[in-house]
C-alpha cells in the first residue's frame, strides 16, 4: 500500500522507519530493585543507582533479559548469545548520571520480521533491524510552575526495549498497522502492556521522500515521541508533504529531530539530529558482556503463547473463518480469548459474525473496550444457542442482545419473560399466511402473473403479523406452497 504524495513537479514516495520504545513488564527496573509501578507519587520509586549517586553499581535484572529474548522470538528474530551494554553520553536534566546505559554495537536481538494484514488483503512484511535494551530517563514536568521545571525520577532506570524497523513502510496506513501489530505481539507475549497513553509504548518516526522510480534514500527527519497511532499517521503525512514542498521549492532537507504538535497537526524543529559519535558510545565498564546459552533461549521459546499470526492460521484452517475476520479477532488478546470461549459452544463463523458485527458495533457506539463488555462469553453463547436450536430468530436475537447489553441477564430468561419464543408450529404459520393472502388479493394476482419480487412483501407481512416470531424458514416454505 504505497502512498503517493502529489507534488507540483511530479509524484513522490514516502519512506518510513519506526523506532518503538516499549517499556518492559517487570516488577523492578533494569539495573536496580526500585519499583516500576505506574502512577506513584513523584520521586518515591528511585534507588541510589537510578539517582546517579557516586559509587553505585548497576545490577542487571534477569527478568528484563527474558522479556527481550521473548520479544525477539515473537518476531522470528535472531537472539545474540553475546551482547554488550554501552554508555550513551548526553546531558539532560532528568538523566542524573549524564549517560544512559544502552546497547549500540552488540544488541541482544537482530533481524526480525513483522507481518501486516492490510485492508486490501495484502500481507506486508516489515523487517526489524534490532531490539536493544536500555534505561528510560526520568520525566521533566513543565506544567507544575510558571517559572520552574520539576523532575520526577520514578521512570529513570525503567527497562525499555527499543525496537527499530527497517525503512520498509511506504504509507502512514502501513505505519499505523505496524504499530498495531507490534503492540498486539508484545501484549500476547506479556512483555509490554502497549499503553500509549501512559507512555509504555512510544514512537519515533523516521520519514523521507523520493521521487517515484528512484532507488536512493534521501535525508530523513526524525519525529520524536509520538503518543498515539492516529498521531503517528498524521505526523507522517504532514512531514512527507512538508518535505515535498521544501524540495520542490529548491530547498534541501536537513537531518534533524522534530516534534509533532497534535493541536495544529504540524511538525516543528526540536534540534539538529545527533549522530552516533555525538554520544561517544563505549562499553559500560561496570557491566560484563551478557552471555546467554542455547538452552536458556530454547526454554523461553517453549514457553511462548500462541501468537496472532498462529491464531489466524488456526482460525482460517480449522474454523473456516475468512482471513479478514480472523485478523480482526486476534488483534487484541482479550478479544481472541472471548471469541474462543464463545466458539466452544457455538458455530465459529456465527460467533465471529456476532462479535465483529453486533458486539464491536455496540462497544464502539458506547465508547467501551472489550474489558468493559457487559456481555460475558457464556451469555453470548447462550444467545447463539437459542438461535441455533430455533427458539428465536436472528432478528429477535438482536433485540435480546440489546437488552442484555443494557441490563445484563440471561438470554433464556429475557426470551421467556418477554414471550419471544419463535413460532415453529406449521398450522399456526399457515393460518397467518392465509390471513396475509386474504388481505392482499391484488398483490397475490400480481405475484402469480410473474412479479416474483413481491415474495419479499409477503414474507414481511407474515413477520409483521407474527410480531417477528414466525420461523423464517417455515414462512418461506408455506408461502411458496400457498402462492403457487
Amino acid at each position: 500500500m504505497v502512498a503517493i504524495v502529489k507534488g507540483i513537479t511530479g509524484d513522490w514516495e514516502i519512506i518510513i522507519g519506526l523506532e518503538m520504545h516499549a517499556q518492559v513488564i517487570s516488577n523492578a527496573k533494569l539495573f536496580s530493585g526500585a519499583s516500576t509501578d505506574f502512577g506513584a507519587e513523584p520521586n518515591t520509586q528511585v534507588s541510589f543507582v537510578d539517582a546517579g549517586f557516586p559509587g553505585m553499581l548497576p545490577v542487571l535484572n534477569e527478568k528484563c533479559i527474558e522479556q527481550a529474548v521473548k520479544t525477539g522470538l515473537g518476531i522470528n528474530a535472531k537472539i545474540n548469545l553475546r551482547s554488550v551494554f554501552d554508555r550513551k553520553n548526553y546531558f539532560y536534566p532528568d538523566l542524573p548520571t549524564g549517560y544512559q546505559i544502552s546497547q549500540f554495537y552488540h544488541p541482544i536481538v537482530e533481524h526480525g520480521k513483522v507481518y501486516l494484514d492490510m485492508p486490501n488483503g495484502v500481507v506486508k512484511e516489515v523487517g526489524v533491524t534490532r531490539i536493544h535494551l536500555e534505561q528510560d530517563a526520568g520525566k521533566s514536568l513543565h506544567d507544575q510552575s510558571p517559572n520552574e521545571t520539576f523532575i520526577d525520577l520514578n521512570r529513570a532506570g525503567v527497562a525499555l526495549m527499543e525496537i527499530v524497523s527497517e525503512p520498509d513502510l511506504r504509507s502512514s496506513e502501513e505505519a499505523g498497522e505496524y504499530v498495531r501489530k507490534l503492540r498486539s505481539i508484545v501484549r500476547y507475549l506479556g512483555t509490554c502492556d502497549g499503553d500509549m497513553e501512559k507512555g509504555s509504548l512510544r514512537c519515533d518516526a523516521n520519514v523521507s521522500v523520493r521521487r517515484v522510480g528512484e532507488n536512493k534514500l534521501n535525508t530523513r527527519v526524525e519525529i520524536k515521541n509520538i503518543n498515539s497511532i492516529r498521531n503517528i499517521m498524521r505526523a507522517i503525512d504532514h512531514e512527507a508533504a512538508r518535505q515535498v514542498s521544501v524540495m520542490e521549492g529548491g530547498g534541501s532537507i536537513v537531518q534533524e529531530t522534530r516534534l509533532f504538535d497534535a493541536n495544529t497537526g504540524e511538525t516543528r524543529t526540536m534540534r539538529s539530529k545527533e549522530e552516533a559519535h555525538d554520544y561517544r558510545y563505549f562499553a559500560d565498564p561496570d557491566l560484563m558482556p551478557l552471555v546467554l546459552t542455547d538452552e536458556y533461549v530454547d526454554a523461553i521459546r517453549k514457553s511462548l503463547p500462541e501468537l496472532p499470526d498462529q491464531k489466524i492460521r488456526r482460525y482460517t484452517k480449522e474454523m473456516g473463518l475468512s482471513h479478514y475476520d480472523a485478523s480482526v479477532l486476534v488483534s487484541e488478546k482479550l478479544v481472541a480469548e472471548y471469541f474462543e470461549e464463545v466458539a466452544k459452544k457455538s458455530d465459529a463463523k456465527v460467533a465471529a459474525n456476532w462479535i465483529t458485527g453486533e458486539l464491536f458495533g455496540r462497544l464502539n457506539k458506547e465508547g467501551l473496550s472489550i474489558e468493559e463488555n457487559p456481555i460475558s462469553a457464556a451469555q453470548l453463547s447462550e444467545l447463539l444457542e437459542l438461535i441455533g436450536n430455533g427458539t428465536i430468530s436472528g432478528k429477535i436475537a438482536k433485540g435480546v442482545f440489546d437488552t442484555m447489553f443494557v441490563s445484563g441477564g440471561s438470554a433464556k430468561e429475557i426470551v421467556e419473560s418477554q414471550g419471544l419464543t419463535q413460532v415453529s408450529d406449521n398450522s399456526a404459520i399457515q393460518k397467518i399466511v392465509d390471513d396475509v393472502i386474504a388481505q392482499n388479493p391484488d398483490k397475490v394476482a400480481e405475484y402469480r402473473s410473474g412479479k416474483d419480487k413481491l415474495f419479499g412483501f409477503f414474507v414481511g407481512q407474515v413477520m409483521k403479523l407474527s410480531q417477528g416470531k414466525a420461523n423464517p424458514s417455515l414462512v418461506n416454505d408455506v408461502l411458496k406452497a400457498k402462492l403457487q
